[in-house]
């Protein structure tokens, strides 16, 4: 972040000193990134989870007949249905796309190339 200081004001310049020299004493005060991170890994693991658990990017341990009835809460939300095939490669049949989510590769090298995503419609 480059500012131009010979836009600044004298009392502009010892404002963002000051503002400066707090953010410095705050992150002076913080304790280093590697023990945060080993104290909630250990505490996560006294409970018995693991941090991807708890945070995200593992599906939580059942561990008592009601977790089953938990987890089924937990992960209610919105159901989308499945959806037909709108697009498909000309060159390979079996990869198409629905038109949901990022386009596949294919797709956006011929995209890039020039050509217009109607030439790819499966026609019904």
């Amino acid at each position: 972040m480059a500012f131009d200081l010979n836009a600044f004001s004298p009392q502009q310049l010892d404002a963002l000193i000051t503002q400066a020299k707090e953010r410095k004493t705050t992150l002076k005060k913080r304790k280093p990134l590697t023990a945060v991170r080993k104290k909630l890994t250990d505490l996560a693991a006294a409970e018995g989870y693991s941090i991807a658990e708890l945070f995200g990017g593992a599906a939580p341990r059942a561990t008592s007949a009601a977790a089953p009835a938990a987890r089924k809460s937990a992960t209610k939300g919105r159901k989308l249905g499945k959806v037909a095939p709108k697009y498909r490669n000309p060159a390979n049949k079996n990869e198409t796309w629905t038109g949901r989510g990022k386009q596949p590769l294919w797709l956006a090298a011929h995209t890039k190339k020039g050509r217009k995503l109607e030439e790819f419609l499966i026609q019904k």
